[in-house]
């Protein structure tokens, strides 16, 4: 007995494939004399049509793949198919790494941890590829500031000893000429 038709009716109806509708076939003959879609609908109603529940598709064995692989199994030689550049490409690492080395230079400088000269020079030394990651920037950004403060102290320094020396000849100057002009009062009044 031919019940193609009511088989995709009843599929249309129910909004499943016709592999999902199951038809009793203790009412074939019911079955038979529907041929609208209410008669199909009055059929699911009464279970004489069965819609197929969907069949399960286990992702456990994906998530253990998934997991191992994260672990760095099945991930030899043998498992790759494109090359070491079409995998991880190294622009895109290249992008990653300048972003996160720019985006460090412009917190430090909005922090003021570094004036705007520091900041350009060291972004144009990111740009040419001196830094490999974000902490030997911060170190080198450690060594630079510590440098200048001790430049800054040095030349402090030296110009404390100019200004030392400079007040001590100062004094010298001004004692020689008041010997000077003792001398010269003592001559003058000698004259006399």
């Amino acid at each position: 007995m031919n019940l193609r038709m009511q088989k995709r009716l009843a599929s249309n109806v129910a909004g499943v494939g016709k592999r999902k509708i199951w038809l009793d076939p203790a009412e074939i003959a019911e079955i038979k004399n529907a041929n609208s879609r209410e008669g199909i609908r009055k059929l699911i109603k009464d279970g004489h049509i069965v819609i197929k529940p969907q069949v399960v598709h286990s992702r456990a064995r994906h998530r253990m793949l998934v997991e191992a692989k994260r672990k760095g199994r099945h991930m030899g030689f043998g498992k790759r198919k494109g090359t070491r550049n079409a995998r991880m490409p190294t622009k895109l690492l290249w992008v990653r790494r300048q972003r996160v080395l720019r985006r460090l230079l412009r917190k430090y400088r909005e922090q003021g941890k570094i004036d705007k000269h520091l900041y350009h020079e060291l972004y144009m030394k990111s740009k040419g590829n001196v830094f490999k990651n974000k902490r030997v920037l911060m170190e080198h950004i450690f060594k630079a500031k510590a440098e200048k403060a001790r430049t800054k102290v040095l030349a402090d320094q030296l110009e404390a000893r100019k200004q030392k020396s400079k007040a001590t000849r100062e004094r010298r100057m001004a004692r020689v000429a008041e010997k000077r002009a003792a001398v010269l009062a003592v001559e003058h009044e000698a004259a006399k």
